[in-house]
C-alpha cells in the first residue's frame, strides 16, 4: 500500500469545506456577503445620495449620476425580488453592488467610489441599520407599554400579593404591578432615543480615514439621508462602533426587564401559583402528558436575554483593543448586533401577545395577597398612628401577634380582640379596619403607591403620554 501524499491528501489538515486548502479559507474569513447583505437598502441609498452630492459640486456629471441613481433603483428591486447575484468574490455588498451597477450602466458605476472609502461607506450603511433598529424597537416598546396599560386599566383595584425575596410580603394591585412594567420599559425606550439622538451624525464623506481632497459637501449628504449633521472627525468616523455599542447595551437592559416578566409569567402560570392563565397562542402541550400545559413562549422570551448579553460583550471585545483607525476586526460588528435585534424584536413582540392575551384568576390572586399574614406591616402602622407607639415596640408587639396566628393557624385578622390585648391591651376593635387586604391596599395612597385611587391617576398619566406620543 503506498504511503505518497497526493496533493489532496496534503490539504486534510484542512477540511473538506476547505478542499482548495489556504485560499479558501481565507476567503471564508475575509467574506461578510453572507451576512451583511442585509445592509443593501441602507447602501443604495448612502450611494444615492453620494451620487447626488458629487454631481451637484461638479465631480462627476448629472447624466452619470442619473444614470447611477437609476441603476440603483433597479439594483434595489433586483435584491427585493430574489434575483441578484450575490458572491464572495466580491466579499461584501459594498462591492457586490458596485459591480453589478458597473455591469448594467457600463463606465459611470465606476465613477460612484469618488471621494469616498469602504470604511465610511460601512460606517454610514451600518448607522443607517441600526438607527432604523433604534425606531423599531421604540415602536415595539411603545405596543407592549400599551399592553400593560390595558391590563393595569383592567385590574386597578384587583388584588393580589406582592413579593420580596418570592416571598408574601404585602399586598398590591394588579393594576399597580402591571404599571411596574410600564415604568421599566418607558426607560428602556427613553435609552433607545437617547442612542439615536446621539447616533444621528453622518460618517460619510470621511473617506478612509482622513477626509478626501474632493471638494465634497458632506451636510448635504448628511442631510439627504436624514442626518443631523456630519461627523466632525474623520478619523472617529471611520473607527468607532459606539452606536451600536449603545444599541446593544439598551437591548440587553430591555431584554433583562423582559426576562423578569417572562419568569413572572412562568411562575404564575404554574400549578402551584394558577395566578394567570396564557392563551393557547403562547403555550405548548406536552408529548407524554396530556395534562400539561407549558409557558414555551415564555421561556424562550426568558433565554433571548442570553444571546443579546452575549452579543454585547462579544462587540465589546471585538473594540476594546482597536488602535485607530480601521482594523478587521470590525467587519465582526454585524453579525452580533444582526442577531440581537432580531431577538429583541421577537421578544417585544411575543411579550406584547401574552401580556395582551393573558388572564388573571382574580380569585386565587385575592386569596393569595391574603396569605403569609400580608397585612402585618398594616397592623404595626395602625400601633404607630393610633397608639403613638415607636415603630420597634410596635414591629414587636405585631410580631408576638404574627406568632400566636401561627401557632392558632389561622391569620391575623382572624384573632380575637381578646387575643390581641393579651399582646397589647391598647389595640382596639379599630383594627379589623385595618388588617384586610382591600383595605391595606387602599390605605396606600402615597404618590406611586398601590392604592386604586394612585394607580388609576398614573393610568391617565400614561394614556395621556402615549396619545400624545
Amino acid at each position: 500500500m503506498s504511503n505518497a501524499r497526493t496533493p489532496k491528501s496534503a490539504n486534510t489538515m484542512w477540511g473538506g469545506r476547505f478542499a482548495e486548502g489556504p485560499s479558501a479559507i481565507m476567503t471564508a474569513i475575509n467574506a461578510s456577503i453572507g451576512f451583511d447583505q442585509r445592509l443593501y437598502a441602507q447602501d443604495i441609498a448612502g450611494s444615492r445620495a453620494h451620487a447626488a452630492m458629487l454631481a451637484a459640486q461638479g465631480i462627476i456629471s448629472s447624466t452619470d449620476a442619473e444614470a447611477i441613481g437609476e441603476g440603483l433603483l433597479a439594483i434595489l428591486s433586483e435584491i427585493e425580488g430574489g434575483k441578484f447575484p450575490f458572491t464572495t468574490d466580491l466579499e461584501d455588498i459594498h462591492l457586490n453592488i458596485e459591480a453589478r451597477l458597473t455591469e448594467r450602466i457600463g463606465e459611470a458605476g465606476k465613477r460612484l467610489h469618488t471621494g469616498r472609502s469602504r470604511n465610511d461607506q460601512v460606517a454610514v450603511d451600518f448607522r443607517l441599520w441600526v438607527r432604523d433598529q433604534c425606531d423599531q424597537a421604540i415602536a415595539g416598546l411603545t405596543g407592549l407599554m400599551q399592553a400593560f396599560l390595558s391590563q393595569a386599566e383592567a385590574g386597578a383595584d384587583w388584588v393580589m400579593p406582592g413579593f420580596t425575596h418570592l416571598q408574601t410580603a404585602q399586598p398590591v394591585t394588579w393594576g399597580h404591578h402591571m404599571l411596574a412594567y410600564v415604568e421599566m420599559f418607558a426607560r428602556d425606550r427613553s435609552r433607545f432615543e437617547d442612542a439615536r439622538r446621539r447616533m444621528n451624525e453622518c460618517p460619510l464623506g470621511a473617506a478612509a480615514l482622513a477626509g478626501t481632497s474632493f471638494p465634497i459637501d458632506r451636510h448635504m449628504t448628511a442631510k439627504a439621508l436624514g442626518f443631523d449633521r456630519p461627523t466632525a472627525n474623520s478619523l472617529d468616523s471611520v473607527s468607532d462602533r459606539d452606536f451600536a455599542l449603545e444599541f446593544l447595551s439598551a437591548a440587553s437592559i430591555c431584554a433583562m426587564h423582559l426576562s423578569r416578566f417572562a419568569e413572572e409569567l412562568v411562575i404564575w402560570s404554574s400549578a402551584q401559583f394558577r395566578f394567570v392563565r396564557l392563551s393557547d397562542r403562547w403555550t405548548t402541550g406536552s408529548s407524554i402528558m396530556p395534562q400539561k400545559k407549558n409557558p414555551d413562549a415564555a421561556e424562550l422570551l426568558r433565554a433571548k436575554l442570553g444571546r443579546i448579553l452575549g452579543a454585547t460583550v462579544a462587540l465589546f471585545t471585538v473594540m476594546k483593543g482597536l488602535a485607530l483607525t480601521y482594523s478587521k476586526d470590525m467587519q465582526e460588528d454585524k453579525e452580533q448586533v444582526f442577531d440581537a435585534a432580531d431577538s429583541l424584536m421577537l421578544g417585544l413582540a411575543a411579550m406584547t401577545g401574552m401580556v395582551s392575551d393573558m388572564t388573571a384568576n382574580r380569585e386565587v390572586l385575592k386569596s393569595a395577597a391574603a396569605s403569609g399574614f400580608s397585612t402585618a406591616t398594616d397592623l404595626a402602622d395602625w400601633l404607630v398612628k393610633s397608639l403613638n407607639l415607636p415603630f420597634r415596640e410596635a414591629h414587636h408587639v405585631t410580631g408576638a401577634l404574627v406568632a400566636m396566628a401561627e401557632a392558632k393557624g389561622c391569620d391575623l385578622p382572624d384573632l380575637t380582640l381578646s387575643e390581641m390585648n393579651s399582646v397589647h391591651e391598647g389595640i382596639t376593635q379599630e383594627i379589623y379596619s385595618v388588617l384586610g387586604v382591600d383595605n391595606s391596599v387602599r390605605s396606600r395612597t402615597s404618590y406611586g403607591g398601590t392604592a386604586p385611587d394612585q394607580v388609576r391617576a398614573q393610568i391617565a398619566r400614561w394614556r395621556e403620554s402615549l396619545d400624545r406620543g
